[in-house]
């Protein structure tokens, strides 16, 4: 099969356009890396003890990375998402050498663009596509950078960040069928493309969405949604109200537990939402278009949600949450408890 991202040149101009990170002698990237593998070690006790969720599998170590690493590993994993999704799109026709040539080069340069780009604000990440269970990664020099930015105590911010990543490593580790889930629902998402559609349509209407994106800054559309057909709305449907809760999920913990561990998280929480809120108008139009701003209101809107549950059933009631794919939210019930707890509870 026809190779349509050149992944290679994908490497090369993340790694070219990756901004530099900040300026850190030898002995303080050492201390950095060193710590960073330590707090993620303290806050998976915080977050077992918190949640009273046990990682049922091994868990690998935490992989801390730069921005070029970050970018490495994400587009392994791309590369298992899109593959198929391309054979598919293409119905297995071979394009013509001449546009295998320039196409896989320029979306090439796309992908790399786009993660470029990324790699310079992630924090922390767990990565599921790479392999069994999946794997923790924290971006050292985002991390530092921000701290700096916002003048936090290093070892306060850290461990901060450490709470809510591990967090998201306890999801998919301390749940048996939380990984094969999600994989199975981006299979779907796959399954439920649609080959034959004319590629100026397909220009047109990416073209528009991404235009309506600009153009309304209320907008919810991404990336995504240039390539939904009815069948992947209905997927997305599922994997916005996943990602959502687990979103929130984290959120929640970190504020739950911050107090008690990181004493100048008060301080931490407001300058961080400051920071995430701002932004020059560029970059608020690129956070929408590539769906970034649609992950930002996932923070809120999840944590409401999970907030709203333990209130009324407590942490042990929450959960039940994580019994099987048929008691997680569905969308419309992240706005309102009530609907889960009286759906799940009775």
């Amino acid at each position: 099969m026809a190779q349509f991202v050149d992944w290679d040149l994908a490497a090369a101009t993340a790694g070219a356009l990756s901004k530099s990170g900040p300026a850190v002698s030898f002995e303080e990237a050492t201390q950095v890396v060193s710590e960073l593998r330590a707090l993620t070690d303290e806050a998976a006790v915080h977050v077992a003890a918190y949640t009273g969720l046990t990682s049922q599998t091994e868990v690998p170590p935490v992989r801390v990375v730069d921005r070029r690493d970050w970018a490495k590993v994400n587009i392994a994993g791309l590369q298992r998402v899109i593959g198929p999704l391309v054979t598919r799109l293409s119905g297995d026709k071979e394009p013509s050498p001449l546009v295998d040539a320039i196409g896989s080069r320029v979306t090439g340069v796309q992908a790399g663009t786009v993660l470029a780009y990324l790699s310079g604000r992630v924090l922390g990440q767990y990565e599921v596509f790479s392999g069994e269970p999946g794997q923790l990664l924290l971006n050292a020099p985002n991390i530092v950078e921000v701290e700096r930015k916002i003048d936090a105590d290093p070892r306060d911010f850290r461990l901060w960040v450490c709470l809510h990543e591990v967090t998201h490593r306890t999801q998919f580790t301390a749940v048996p069928w939380m990984r094969g889930y999600f994989l199975g629902e981006v299979q779907a998402f796959v399954d439920a493309s649609q080959g034959g559609e004319h590629v100026l349509e397909r220009l047109r209407r990416g073209v528009a969405t991404l235009s309506e994106a600009l153009r309304d800054e209320e907008s919810r559309v991404s990336v995504l949604d240039i390539v939904q057909t009815p069948g992947q709305r209905a997927v997305l449907d599922r994997l916005t109200a996943l990602m959502t809760l687990l979103e929130g999920h984290a959120e929640f913990v970190m504020d739950g537990v911050g107090p008690e561990v990181i004493p100048t998280v008060e301080s931490i929480r407001a300058k961080f939402n400051r920071r995430r809120e701002g932004g020059n108008p560029l970059e608020k139009a690129l956070r929408r278009v590539l769906g970034i701003e649609v992950k930002m209101r996932q923070y809120a809107e999840g944590r409401k949600f999970v907030h709203g549950v333990h209130e009324r059933v407590g942490m042990a009631g929450f959960n039940k949450i994580f019994e099987s794919p048929l008691t997680l939210p569905r969308l419309e019930e992240l706005g309102d408890p009530d609907a889960w707890v009286a759906r799940v509870h009775g």
